[in-house]
């Protein structure tokens, strides 16, 4: 069996099987796990009282599917510059683990099911707005975006952007000027977010010709316009506050949240050493989580003081 295997491997023949792990590979969890929990925390906030345990599993559930949907279908077209790029040449289709044609089946499967889901399960416009989602990044952002310009990730943004606002118009029906800026937040934060990870892979990025802001305009230049997006984020996140969606508690919480983000911009900016910006990669992923974690937080504690009063 061992002796098979290496075979396989070794003649860059695709197996006949797959393992399931390769195919939760293609699902980029921990990307659909964010997305998932960004598209909860919409659904709370859409209600003052509880979310409809039939809405909350079916909705969260067509949405998580429609993004691993996406994820796949993002391994499908990027195979051939994964297959280039340290950070990605251990993905299941530059291994041989999966072949192209089933990557492409089973990505559309979940794309099905999902659409399936939330139409039958939730409401039209949710399955529409992530069918719109899912286009925009699988195939406006991949295939053209992406390989056209270094704005590539602002304007693709809006389709990572739009969970909270699948989250609130499951419960709704409807978007609401509030779901809206769940919405600025996460696209505010994803330019700052994935560039530092490109200043880290520029070379990467170089190799397979994507033009990537720090390959076409360079280091400096990149790390200015992240310093001066977590700026706007800064500003972004505390309109909930200005509004009225959230509170105090969210306010206690966002403030730190947000200068610590601002200093690790500002180190970067002024940084000879590169490798900080892989450390502020990895504080935008849990300064996102955390935002959202108390967004849900300042939501739960309106709701128990109104009860108590």
């Amino acid at each position: 069996m061992a002796r098979a295997q290496n075979l396989t491997l070794s003649t860059g023949l695709i197996p006949l099987t797959a393992s399931w792990r390769a195919y939760l590979r293609l699902c980029k969890l921990k990307v659909v796990y964010l997305i998932v929990f960004t598209a909860v925390v919409g659904m709370f906030l859409a209600t003052p009282g509880t979310v409809p345990w039939d809405v909350l599993l079916f909705g969260t559930l067509g949405i998580g599917l429609s993004a691993a949907s996406g994820a796949a279908f993002n391994h499908v077209l990027d195979r051939n510059s994964d297959a280039l790029m340290g950070r990605t040449r251990h993905r299941p289709l530059p291994r041989g683990e999966i072949g192209t044609a089933r990557a492409l089946t089973f990505a559309t499967v979940l794309g099905v099911l999902a659409m399936a889901i939330l139409t039958g399960l939730v409401n039209g416009l949710t399955a529409l707005l992530s069918g719109v989602s899912l286009i925009g990044y699988a195939l406006v952002y991949t295939v053209f975006l992406k390989h056209a310009t270094p704005e590539n990730i602002v304007i693709g943004g809006a389709a990572g952007a739009a969970p909270p606002v699948l989250g609130w118009t499951a419960v709704t029906g409807s978007a609401d000027p509030n779901a809206l800026l769940l919405f600025l937040i996460i696209f505010a934060w994803t330019p700052p977010h994935f560039w530092a990870l490109a200043i880290a892979r520029r070379e990467e990025y170089a190799k397979v010709n994507i033009p990537m802001l720090p390959v076409t305009h360079g280091v400096a230049f990149t790390k200015l316009q992240i310093l001066l997006y977590t700026l706007i984020l800064t500003a972004v996140t505390l309109l909930p506050v200005a509004t009225g969606m959230s509170g105090l508690p969210y306010l206690i919480a966002a403030v730190p949240l947000d200068l610590v983000f601002v200093v690790y911009a500002v180190r970067l900016y002024r940084a000879a050493d590169e490798r900080l910006a892989m450390r502020t990669f990895g504080y935008s992923i849990l300064y996102l989580s955390l935002l959202f974690t108390a967004l849900l937080a300042d939501h739960f504690l309106n709701i128990g003081l109104a009860a108590w009063r």
